[in-house]
């Protein structure tokens, strides 16, 4: 295992693939660690030098004393390439992690050769939704949330099909510190990058799960408008993670649009 000191944090990440090639950086979702990513990474591989890592909080990353804003969550991801001298990458990100690649891309851009925004928005949810989130954590823990989490993760079809898969995951969600849940709805509550994200000049490529509901597609294809010549794709049978659901025709479409724009 390998971990990086970000400033009073230690992170946890795994770095794969030849230092010669491109740097993809992989960033999850609220509540789940870099394993999302496994099949993902498998298959890009042979194209990418891959960074998977635990956000704050999550997994076998520090978790500091919450809140946490959007900046904090992309200014570690900054400090990270820092660490592994990896001066720009292509970064990918799925909810809060789509949020954290905006964040990058409008603060450092010249880090950013290109983005893949997953099953997020230029806002995901409202005040109130996350402030009434946080107090549920507060409350009564994690185990309140599994339930109603796995059903906005994942498609009605994959659950009833991966009883297995769904119980593992739900454990994943279960295992996060719930300082590092709550900071994270802080920061998710408090993001907005309606009034920017049209500043964002990396080429991009806006992705969604067919059956999200968490942040359905009408979010990307908002989110999508908003960026000067995104492209906007539809993963169809897919919930909010298509990283596990439908990683082939994931990786398809990414590989698709790095070609287009040159990236491989």
């Amino acid at each position: 295992m390998a971990f990086a000191a970000i400033g009073k944090n230690v992170l946890h990440y795994v770095l794969t693939g030849s230092k010669n090639r491109r740097a993809l950086v992989l960033a999850n979702s609220l509540g789940s660690d870099l394993h999302i990513w496994d099949d993902v990474a498998e298959r890009l591989s042979e194209y990418f030098r891959i960074v998977r890592y635990d956000k704050r909080g999550h997994g076998l990353s520090d978790a500091p004393a919450p809140p946490y804003s959007i900046d904090d969550l992309s200014q570690d991801v900054v400090a990270l390439m820092d660490a592994l001298d990896i001066n720009q990458a292509v970064i990918c990100g799925i909810s809060v992690g789509g949020l954290i690649a905006q964040a990058l891309a409008l603060s450092h851009p010249e880090r950013v050769r290109g983005l893949v925004l997953s099953d997020t928005g230029a806002r995901i949810g409202s005040v109130e939704s996350w402030e009434q989130r946080i107090a549920t954590v507060r409350a009564g823990g994690l185990e309140s949330l599994v339930s109603p989490t796995m059903e906005r993760w994942f498609s009605r079809q994959f659950r009833q099909r991966h009883d297995a898969d769904v119980r593992g995951y739900s454990t994943m969600l279960l295992k996060t510190s719930p300082d590092g849940y709550i900071g994270t709805c802080c920061a998710l509550r408090d993001a907005d990058f309606h009034a920017t994200v049209s500043q964002i000049k990396s080429p991009t490529l806006v992705l969604c799960g067919a059956e999200d509901i968490a942040t359905p597609p009408e979010l990307g294809r908002e989110l999508a408008s908003l960026i000067a010549g995104a492209e906007f794709s539809l993963i169809e049978g897919t919930g909010h993670l298509p990283c596990i659901e439908k990683p082939l025709p994931m990786t398809e479409r990414m590989l698709k649009f790095f070609r287009e724009v040159q990236i491989v």
